[in-house]
Order: C-alpha cells, then sequence, then structure tokens
C-alpha cells in the first residue's frame, strides 16, 4: 500500500468505534452475521471494535451474550475474523469457557500465524486448563505464554509474598546492596555500623554514591535487614553482566536461574516464585525483557516472570564495571513505616526523615518540633530512637495536622511520647503552649521548597527559619533541616556543625546540622 492510500479497514473500524454500542450490535452485528462470506471479511474491523465498544459503554449483563459471538467466530471459515475474535476476548472478560474455545482451535489448526495469536490471548487468559493442555503435549505454545500461565495460575490459586522471617544460611560470596538518595550513604553506613556492633551479622564492605554494600557474617533473615530505617532499597547481588547485546541477554538470564538466585527465592518467598525485570534508567524494554525472560524460564522453570504484583523484582542497574543485577524485595507498604496511615505532597521520603533523625543524634530529655510537619515523618522517627520527651508539629495546612496526628498514634512509640500537633505559622510559636525562648532542644524539619508547594518568598522563609531556631533552641540545641538555598547571613548563635549535598529527586539540597552555643 502507498503512502498515501487509504486503509479501508482502518476507516470502517473508526466509523463503528463511533457508534453507540445499541446500534453496533442490534444493526452492525445482525448485519455482519447475514452477510455472505465475502462481505464478512471485508467488514472484520466490525469484530475489532465490538472489543473496544463494549467494555466502555456496553451493559454487564449482556456480556456474555457477546463472548459467546466472539467464541461462534472462532469457528469461522475465515483465520482472519477468528484472530479479531481472539484479540476481542479478553477484553470482554473471557474465562473457562472460552479459554476451552481457544484451546480446542490450538489443537486444530496448521497455521502458524494463528498458533501465535492463539498465544498472544491464552496470554492473557489461559488457566489451568492451558497448562494441562500444554503438560499433555495437545498443543504448543511459546515459553513466554506458558510462563505466563503458569504465572497467574499460581498467583490465583496460591499467591505470593516476601518472608521477613526467612532465614539464609548458604551466605558465603553473597553482596548486598542497600541503595538510597546520593549524599546519605554515610548516615547509613553509620547505621550499619551500629547495628554490627549489637548482632555482628553484616560488615561494610563499600561505600560508593547512592549505595552501601554489605558481606553477611553469619545467618539472616530480611527482618535483619529491614531493621535499618535509613536505606531505600535493598538489592541481592546475582552478578555483574558485560557484553555486547546477546551477550548480556544470556548473562542476565543465567543469573535470574542461577542456584543463588534460587535459594534466595526459596529462602525469602512465601508461596510461587515471581518477579519483575526493570532496566533502571533505560526506559521500557519490552524486546529485551521478552527475551531474558524467556531464556531465563528456560534455565529455570521455577522462577517465573510475572509483572503483574510479584513479589520481586530483578533490577539492573548501570555501573563503570557494567551491569549489576540485583533481586530485591517488593515490599509494599515498606514494612519499617508501616505508620504512614496518610501523606501530604511534598512529603519527606520515611528513609529521608529516617536518616535526619539520626544525624542529630542522641540526646536526653529531648524537646523536638517540627516547624513544618507536614505528614510528621520527622517526628515519628526521632521519637523512635529514644529519649524524647515531648514532641510538638505545626503547619500552615489543618490536613497535614490531622495527618501528622494520625500518623504519630499509628507509630505507637514506646514509651508512648506526648504531643502536641497546632495548625499555625510557625513564626507565631511565642502564642503557642510549650513553644518559648530555649524551649526546644531539637528543630528538625523538612520546609517546603517552593516546587510542588509555592512559596512567595522562600528565601525570606529559611532566614526565618534560622532567626526563629535561634530564639526557641536551648543552647546546646540543633536544627537539622533540609536546606534548598545556600544559607545567607545566620544568626551567631547557631554554628555549622555538619553539611552534606543530598539528592531529592533531581535537583540538590543541603542537609544541614546547627547547633546553638551558649551565649
Amino acid at each position: 500500500m502507498k503512502s498515501g492510500d487509504k486503509n479501508p479497514t482502518k476507516e470502517l473500524y473508526n466509523a463503528l468505534r463511533r457508534l453507540p454500542w445499541e446500534r453496533l450490535w442490534s444493526e452492525e452485528v445482525a448485519r455482519f452475521d447475514g452477510a455472505a462470506p465475502v462481505q464478512r471479511l471485508e467488514n472484520v474491523a466490525l469484530v475489532r471494535a465490538v472489543g473496544v465498544v463494549f467494555p466502555e459503554s456496553g451493559p454487564a449483563e449482556q456480556a456474555g451474550e457477546v463472548r459467546r459471538w466472539l467464541v461462534g467466530l472462532l469457528s469461522d471459515p475465515e483465520e482472519k475474523i477468528r484472530r479479531y475474535a481472539m484479540a476481542a476476548l479478553p477484553k470482554i472478560g473471557a474465562g473457562p469457557e472460552e479459554e476451552s474455545a481457544l484451546l480446542a482451535l490450538l489443537q486444530k489448526t496448521a497455521s502458524e500465524t494463528e498458533r501465535k495469536f492463539l498465544g498472544e490471548t491464552l496470554d492473557k487468559i489461559g488457566g489451568a486448563a492451558t497448562l494441562e493442555t500444554l503438560a499433555s503435549g495437545r498443543g504448543v505454545l511459546s515459553r513466554q505464554t506458558e510462563q505466563k500461565v503458569k504465572a497467574r495460575v499460581a498467583r490465583a490459586q496460591t499467591g505470593s509474598a516476601v518472608r521477613l522471617e526467612g532465614v539464609l544460611t548458604g551466605f558465603a560470596g553473597l553482596r548486598i546492596h542497600l541503595r538510597g538518595r546520593k549524599g546519605l550513604e554515610g548516615i547509613v553506613r553509620e547505621e550499619v555500623e551500629e547495628a554490627a556492633s549489637k548482632h555482628g551479622k553484616f560488615r561494610v564492605a563499600e561505600v560508593a554514591s547512592g549505595l552501601v554494600a554489605l558481606t553477611p557474617l553469619a545467618p539472616f533473615s530480611l527482618g535483619d535487614i529491614y531493621a535499618l530505617r535509613c536505606f531505600g532499597t535493598v538489592g541481592f547481588v546475582l552478578g555483574t553482566v558485560r557484553g555486547n547485546e546477546a551477550q548480556s541477554a544470556e548473562a542476565l538470564a543465567q543469573a535470574i536461574a542461577s542456584p543463588l538466585a534460587l535459594r534466595l527465592l526459596k529462602t525469602f518467598t512465601e508461596g510461587a516464585l515471581r518477579y519483575r525485570l526493570d532496566f533502571v534508567a533505560r526506559g521500557h524494554q519490552r524486546g529485551a525483557v521478552r527475551a531474558v525472560a524467556n531464556r531465563a524460564y528456560a534455565l529455570c522453570p521455577e522462577i517465573l516472570n510475572d509483572p503483574s504484583h510479584a513479589p520481586w523484582s530483578v533490577n539492573v542497574h548501570p555501573t563503570a564495571r557494567g551491569n549489576a543485577v540485583e533481586l530485591s524485595p517488593r515490599l509494599v507498604p515498606d514494612p519499617r513505616f508501616s505508620y504512614r496511615q496518610e501523606d501530604v505532597p511534598a512529603a519527606s521520603h520515611p528513609p529521608l526523615a529516617a536518616c535526619m533523625a539520626r544525624l542529630a543524634g542522641p540526646a536526653p530529655d529531648e524537646i523536638v518540633w517540627d516547624p513544618f510537619c507536614g505528614s510528621g515523618l520527622e517526628l515519628v522517627e526521632r521519637a523512635r530512637l529514644g529519649g524524647v520527651r515531648r514532641v510538638y508539629g505545626t503547619d500552615l495546612s489543618e490536613e497535614a495536622i490531622a495527618i501528622t496526628t494520625r500518623n504519630f498514634a499509628a507509630a505507637t512509640v514506646q514509651p508512648p511520647v506526648p504531643s502536641r500537633f497546632v495548625c499555625c505559622d510557625f513564626r507565631d510559636f511565642p502564642v503557642q503552649e510549650g513553644l518559648g525562648p530555649r524551649s526546644v532542644s531539637l528543630i528538625l524539619t523538612n520546609p517546603p521548597m517552593g516546587r510542588r508547594v509555592p512559596i512567595a518568598d522562600l528565601q525570606g522563609l529559611i532566614d526565618d527559619l534560622f532567626a526563629v531556631a535561634a530564639t526557641v533552641l536551648r543552647p546546646g540545641g540543633r536544627l537539622v533541616f533540609a536546606n534548598p538555598l545556600p544559607s545567607g547571613p545566620v544568626p551567631a548563635s547557631l554554628k555549622l556543625q555538619s553539611r552534606r549535598v543530598v539528592d531529592f529527586g533531581g535537583f540538590d539540597c543541603r542537609l544541614e546540622l546547627w547547633q546553638k552555643v551558649a551565649r
């Protein structure tokens, strides 16, 4: 067809696509059913239109009738009409009866093209009957279809979940990557080393930008790792992939299907071993995912690629030494931060809040104030570290105060920490009960930065925060906050103790610790 030529089938589909459902079904389908074979083939676009229009506007009680019509078309003499019916069936909500009709056609057809289309349809609706047919040798489908159907059946029958309490005993040579925001790796390292001094299960092997690598020293569970709060994600390194595209695909498949991957998945998974494959920072790679997943399944059929709610992901991270292949649990919600009942726009990420709380350091009899409390994460994380006598939170948003109140209550900090959350401007602290000159030992906050929440004068807001801190903090008290701007003039009573540049998701921010000196 020349580029300027019209496509009659596409034009007919576009016209039928705009018709109301009742007219499409009562008039056009009836006309199609009564037409001669040549006219039916010319009007095959109607089948596609039915598969699109019915899910949008057709009555639910008519679904069975529509499915029966499409199943009837699977017996049409014209392969093209049968293929169109196959493509439409999953959109209507096909089930066991439709699956049975597709399998019957699979066993009869001699067309490779038709078998391919049958496989694509069974990808979407195939179940136990499809697996039984494949196992008996009565039908031949691709590894991709077999794997997808197997994953769907496993998901429906038993499901699967990450098991935090499973203990890995064979850990020789294993490397664990804790990933997080660039600039926070020093805090993550300190938390790991503190935990290691208590139970000795891990040691730090390497620290790089946004990464802390661990080596296990004793049997451990995922719960041991998730006792740490400052990292973002955890990945078990399955290998490093190098070479051209074909070599990389084969090496990646072998890493996914490796004895190490199988041992990790069996130890830390309840139910079917399901994962999704992600090429980090490379966007959608559907062709590569399909090729690698099919090859990995051929090597180890126990491990199933399944992008639908899989409890694990295999993440391919580009590095200077090649592509690091990591197996990571997908825990939603994160069990470390289950107290987070609700959130507000531009709220802190929980690991960042945990890092800020650790940066503040321990202090006895602590009085903590978050002037921009948002959803209250910084206050919860500091209270969890202990030694806190009382927390205060203020915010201009009534919704934020309500969310902070609920999140702090859900955290069930032990021993309980009294709290007071008030909707007000932080500059109005003198009229708030409990907040006054030299009343607070720690100001811990992630202020709005003007990106998602507009700020008319961001510099003025930061200047006012410094001024308020100089008044409210006791001598020796600390101000820990995420500073979006280079610091201008700061009250002489505040001395900078540390500053680190942190990636805040596309822009750099300074995480700063200031201390009030006695005057």
